[in-house]
């Protein structure tokens, strides 16, 4: 696994996490909406941990600033 994210990617990525946590336990674990939330919220969690998103690789999308060679 190569990282394909940027810095300014796994931020969102874990602000967005860290936002469908709390409104997953707002809704509450026992309804559907709140489950869905706290899915996305562990997807979101751990591609900003590791810095490699999935769905990047199959859409061939890389948001990581390449090194150039000189």
């Amino acid at each position: 696994m190569t990282t394909n994210e940027s810095s300014v990617d796994r931020i969102i990525r874990l602000v967005i996490g860290i936002a469908a946590f709390v409104a997953a336990f707002a809704v509450g674990f026992s309804s559907v909406g709140g489950i869905v939330l706290a899915v996305v919220g562990v997807v979101m969690l751990a591609t900003a941990a590791v810095g490699f998103c999935p769905l990047y690789r199959v859409f061939g999308i890389s948001t990581c600033k390449v090194p150039q060679h000189q």
